[in-house]
């Protein structure tokens, strides 16, 4: 058990969060959520040790062992990857250094040989003869070749190093993992083991993600910050999300009687509770579901933006033809012979093993790329707005503020109209006044939105539209483009955002493309099936 009494963070004079009482408990796994800047990655770091807070402590039995997941890509380039692995076990490989000075002695005493027998006793006790063949089980899992095992973490790229300091967090079965955004940068076979690896698990996972459908699938728990406080609540994101905005249309309806509002929840809680789910999580969860009061439920006071898009007018029959495109980035060819059709209300996933050739693929038909070979043709009465993977032209350099910058791509310039749709995607105030070029990630992204929304296309070309923003943002976002009524192109690595949105999935392969209608997982079993 992990126990948090009475803890505040405070940073200059601010409080990030205080008063935080909780208990972590084995076999369950909390999905930690909160506004960007809310602490979410700061409080495990408080949890694993790395950072004091001002007040309070975290406090463990001591013969419990925690594991994290490294942020550093670098810090292990002197190791081999098996090394790097090991470490995830301090012990285990301190064991294993030991042993090796020992046998490497000349004169070999009567205590060193003692001492060889109880370092081989726990080395034993601690797994250490499977220690190959749990790293390459790892390894392979996460889709890599267990040919690594001995190759320098200096030698391997960067998307490597993320999946080996991965294994190093779930190797040699610790009590407690401590995982800082474990999808990020992984493929989707990669997301599924791990999702497989977590429920499997019998220790206790605290967990931050973006990823709203892993949340859904491993966690028990959400561990909400929010109003400056830390509670955990029952329940998968969903679960979390659905019963917030039920509790806040509640909240702002205060003439409704109390038992009113009980009964609405508690049916709210029956009809969720009953919710079948994948997840082998999925019978526990429902237990503790079963037991919630109605004061356990989550307020919020999350904002949201409003993401929509509306069409100036509807297009046509004919949208977009693409023939035989082809096209060679920095002489490695990215796109060979891509050819598909796009048919009127199509919303299409563009998903593939090279993200450089999603990225070429929407840059052309944006007109921001010539092909190499190939054409391609929209419908006449189409209109195209684009959202690039990389913004960084639009605010390098440029010294105006949000409403000056917005104020270059809208119809109506006036500053009431302006400042009321930068007040829904959450810019208020003093706000719009800001440069944006020292906006976060996550500003700029909801900038860019922005300006897609004053276009009133009618075809919608997304990169990654979901890099860097919050739950809430991706949330308006996903909601805002099945609202939409015209026909979307995208490229995403969010599951959920895929499923939800898409009709179509096509895939770019190193001699063309596959197209499958249907949703996302109905393209990922067919997948699976052709594998067996």
């Amino acid at each position: 058990m992990l126990n948090v009494s009475d803890v505040s963070l405070n940073f200059s004079g601010q409080d990030l969060f205080k008063h935080v009482n909780l208990k972590f408990t084995p076999g369950n796994c909390y999905g930690v959520i909160g506004a960007n800047g809310a602490g979410k990655s700061t409080f495990l770091k408080i949890l694993s040790g790395e950072l004091e807070p001002s007040s309070g402590e975290v406090t463990r039995d001591p013969k419990t062992r925690m594991s994290v997941l490294k942020q550093d890509h670098f810090a292990f380039d002197s190791y081999t990857v098996l090394d790097t692995i090991i470490l995830g076990n301090p012990r285990l490989y301190e064991i294993i250094g030991q042993k090796d000075a020992l046998y490497a002695k000349e004169d070999f005493t009567d205590e060193d040989g003692i001492l060889a027998s109880e370092l081989e006793a726990e080395f034993a006790e601690l797994n250490g003869w499977d220690i190959e063949t749990d790293a390459s089980r790892l390894l392979q899992g996460l889709s890599l070749s267990s040919d690594l095992l001995y190759t320098p973490m200096s030698a391997l790229p960067a998307n490597d190093k993320v999946k080996i300091l991965l294994a190093q967090a779930l190797f040699g079965q610790p009590d407690i993992i401590l995982l800082d955004e474990p999808t990020n940068h992984l493929d989707v076979h990669s997301i599924r083991w791990l999702e497989d690896f977590l429920l499997d698990y019998e220790g206790t996972v605290i967990v931050v993600s973006h990823d709203r459908h892993f949340l859904n699938n491993v966690c028990t728990h959400i561990v909400d910050i929010d109003y400056n406080k830390i509670k955990i609540y029952v329940g998968n994101y969903d679960f979390w999300y659905e019963s917030s905005q039920l509790m806040q249309r509640l909240l702002r309806d205060q003439n409704r009687k109390t038992e009113e509002k009980i009964k609405d929840l508690q049916n709210f809680i029956q009809r969720f509770s009953a919710n079948k789910s994948k997840s082998r999580q999925a019978t526990s969860r429902r237990k503790l579901l079963e037991k919630l009061t109605v004061e356990e439920m989550p307020a919020s006071s999350r904002r949201y933006p409003y993401v929509g898009f509306t069409m100036d007018r509807e297009a046509g029959k004919d949208i977009l033809t693409v023939d035989s495109l082809s096209k060679t980035v920095d002489g490695v060819q990215v796109l060979k012979n891509v050819s598909f059709r796009m048919a009127k209300g199509d919303k299409i996933a563009v998903v593939g093993q090279n993200e450089i050739a999603t990225t070429t693929l929407l840059q052309i038909l944006a007109g921001e790329l010539e092909p190499d070979e190939g054409s391609y043709k929209w419908g006449v009465s189409t209109s195209q707005s684009y959202f690039p993977k990389d913004n960084t032209p639009y605010f390098d350099g440029c010294e105006l503020s949000i409403l000056k910058w917005l104020e270059q791509y809208a119809r109506d310039t006036t500053e009431t109209y302006l400042r009321g749709f930068l007040g829904k995607m959450l810019f208020s105030g003093d706000d719009v006044l800001k440069p944006v070029n020292v906006l976060s990630g996550g500003e700029k992204v909801r900038c860019m939105l922005s300006r897609m929304m004053m276009y009133g296309s009618n075809v919608l070309l997304l990169d990654q539209p979901t890099n860097h923003l919050d739950l809430e943002s991706i949330t308006a976002v996903n909601d805002g483009l099945i609202e939409f009524k015209g026909n979307v192109l995208f490229a995403s690595h969010d599951h959920q955002f895929m499923q939800t949105i898409a009709n179509r999935i096509i895939e770019l392969t190193s001699d063309g493309c596959i197209d499958r209608p249907g949703t996302y997982d109905e393209y990922l079993e067919w997948k699976d099936a052709r594998q067996v």
